[in-house]
């Protein structure tokens, strides 16, 4: 485990010790992008969420990261046109679970538990995957970047997310700047939560490669950004959904440009229990 923050940021920004795989969600009836180790039982999974008018490609070496280190995700590329529906994107965020829990994925080498399931969003899929933890029980986290408000409101939804919350946001982002989007949204957070405001970040700087969009929208892919955001995402999920703690000098401790917005977090993501634990105690009682 590393000692210090930076430390554990330099070694979860690299790629993970998986080999990875990744296909198209079409083939079992949701247009989008599945990424997974080459094999494993019993994994984590989380279903990722694209921001207003971006395809879920922009998103791949996220997606990729996070399955080399052990992490099963599925991102759908519906709801991207100039008019998306919120609410069905949350739903189809849902149904994305509901593959990674039911399909057995990677030649049948890979399977996930359902007790170790996430969501995260950049966006408008970030207030999205706030929506669809709202109503799902069986999520165990939420990891939002830059996350926007939505309709039906992510500010009210927050209310009844009860798990842990990570909430990245730009301090250059002019399209959904962090004082009227994350930062309600932490605020409102039922659960034990954690803000870090980016000071180099905009909107678009999570999002990678080139795209039209940036005529439209504010800012351009930044592999600064997009670098803390992978290592930050990843100690978190892997806390929180499986007990690693190699992790847990970059959830509590500051970094350069990226320091703990301390008057919109509460409780400690590293003391958290994980959601294996959670499953093996309520297993114990249940016996």
């Amino acid at each position: 485990m590393a000692r210090t923050a930076k430390k554990a940021l330099e070694e979860l920004s690299r790629r993970g010790p998986h080999e990875v795989l990744h296909g198209d969600l079409a083939v079992v009836g949701l247009p989008g992008i599945v990424c997974t180790p080459r094999e494993g039982l019993g994994l984590p999974a989380v279903a990722f969420g694209h921001g207003w008018l971006q395809p879920p490609r922009r998103y791949l070496g996220l997606l990729r990261h996070l399955a080399s280190w052990g992490i099963v995700v599925a991102a759908p590329g519906t709801q991207g046109g100039l008019f998306p529906s919120h609410r069905l994107f949350a739903s189809d965020l849902r149904t994305a679970l509901d593959i990674c829990v039911n399909v057995r994925l990677g030649e049948g080498r890979i399977s996930v538990d359902g007790g170790r399931l996430a969501l995260a969003g950049h966006a408008m899929g970030g207030g999205c995957a706030v929506l669809a933890a709202a109503e799902d029980e069986r999520v165990r986290a939420v990891a939002t970047l830059a996350a926007s408000e939505t309709h039906p409101s992510a500010f009210e939804a927050a209310k009844a997310a009860h798990v842990p919350g990570l909430h990245l946001a730009g301090a250059n982002d002019l399209l959904a700047p962090p004082v009227s989007n994350a930062e309600p949204i932490a605020q409102a957070w039922g659960g034990p939560v954690q803000l870090r405001t980016l000071k180099k970040a905009s909107h678009l700087g999570f999002a990678e490669g080139r795209h039209w969009t940036e005529l439209l929208l504010h800012g351009r892919s930044e592999w600064g950004t997009q670098r803390i955001a992978k290592a930050m995402v990843t100690a978190f999920l892997l806390r929180t959904l499986t007990g690693d703690r190699r992790g847990d000098a970059l959830l509590e401790g500051d970094l350069s440009g990226a320091a703990i917005d301390h008057a919109h977090t509460r409780g400690g993501l590293v003391s958290v229990e994980p959601a294996d634990k959670r499953k093996s105690r309520r297993r114990r009682k249940a016996a």
